[in-house]
């Protein structure tokens, strides 16, 4: 049986990225192996997905000494397991592994691109970020970024890539599996729950964002814009962490959070969905993105978005059909449009019932077979 080796950073991307795909590969002719850095995810990894994890202590932080030892951990990793192709994901791991994998000869060498932190860096951190990521182009033999626009740029600025990159599908790294994101019953009845349990009046109109709180999700316009609107009765619900010592917000945005009664930050979720259900709109201010699988399963939710028109975001929200797009560190245009779909419900009922159907061809079974097919043709 072929095995594969997959390679994430950090665990929680193998358990929340690519949840399903790794036992959907194992029974259909492959065994898999993961391994990342240390966490508590990994157990449940191994449980769910019937794989064997190995722990390479990965940073996502530069870090040139400690990342040679996970490159010399990752090269006796491939010596003892002999995988056939090795597959990585995010940046810190697909660097090692794929050098990793081009000194030990491994013939299949595949790194999926989604967001890139290049496209925002400066200074050093940009000449850093830009050698790491020719190097993964380099000693990759396929690179599969998840998203058309995403495509484009990596063939705009790094012509090493162009003959190893294809896009799967449409685009996406996993797919939505859209039984789970579907608004039942019980969800309605949860979210309901919520709305009383913070004061929430059923015409209060509940804006949602879900990811990392930290400046290249937009979170600093996105606070200034709700902090700045004019409509009454409307509340700001943000479903993600806080990254403080890697990409800290400004005191002044953490601050109006901590200080705003209508802003409800409920943290890190592992299920994000009774938040959706919640709520009214999504909004997506990112900076960059591969193909975020947060608007895809807002979508999936049936909620209108607010997204940047940036790679990603703009092959998912399509103007005036499921969403709305706005230009990135613009806080008077997002302001605008949050304003808009506060007043102009018949609008905001349009781009909802076209939200779950526009979604649809990136369903999780379709994405997961489009990629079996591609180990399938390596063997």
């Amino acid at each position: 049986m072929p095995k594969i080796l997959r390679v994430t950073t950090i665990p929680i991307s193998l358990n929340l990225l690519l949840k399903g795909q790794l036992s959907y590969a194992q029974k259909h002719g492959f065994e898999v192996i993961t391994a990342s850095a240390d966490g508590d995810d990994i157990s449940l990894i191994k449980e769910r997905e019937g794989v064997k994890h190995f722990v390479i202590p990965f940073t996502r932080v530069i870090s040139p000494w400690q990342d040679l030892v996970c490159l010399w951990r990752t090269i006796q990793l491939i010596r003892v397991e002999k995988p056939e192709i090795i597959h990585s994901h995010t940046p810190k791991a697909g660097l090692i592994a794929m050098l990793a994998g081009k000194i030990c000869g491994v013939k299949h060498r595949i790194h999926t691109v989604a967001g890139m932190p290049l496209m925002e860096a400066s200074g050093i951190s940009k000449l850093i970020l830009t050698v790491t990521e020719f190097l993964t182009y380099w000693s990759a033999t396929h690179v599969f970024p998840n998203s058309q626009n995403l495509e484009s740029w990596i063939k705009s600025n790094f012509t090493v890539a162009h003959k190893k990159l294809k896009v799967i599908g449409k685009g996406s790294s996993n797919g939505i599996d859209t039984n789970y994101f579907d608004t039942t019953e019980a969800l309605r009845s949860k979210a309901t729950e919520f709305r009383a349990c913070n004061n929430i009046s059923e015409n209060a109109m509940v804006f949602c964002f879900v990811g990392r709180l930290v400046r290249d999700k937009g979170i600093v316009e996105l606070v200034a814009a709700f902090d700045s609107l004019t409509v009454d009765n409307t509340y700001l619900v943000l479903v993600g962490n806080y990254e403080d010592q890697r990409e800290p917000l400004t005191v002044e945005t953490k601050n109006k959070i901590r200080l705003n009664e209508k802003i409800i930050a409920v943290g890190f979720q592992s299920d994000i969905r009774m938040y959706l259900a919640a709520s009214d709109v999504f909004v997506f201010p990112s900076y960059r993105e591969g193909f975020p699988n947060a608007l895809l399963q807002a979508c999936a939710m049936g909620l209108p978005s607010i997204a940047t028109n940036i790679n990603g975001n703009n092959e998912i929200i399509q103007p005036g059909q499921n969403g709305l797009l706005i230009e990135t560190k613009n806080t008077s245009q997002l302001k605008e449009s949050m304003e808009e779909l506060c007043l102009n419900a018949s609008l905001r009922t349009k781009l909802a019932a076209n939200a779950r159907p526009s979604i649809m061809d990136y369903k999780q079974e379709n994405v997961w077979q489009l990629i079996l097919q591609e180990y399938q043709k390596l063997m």
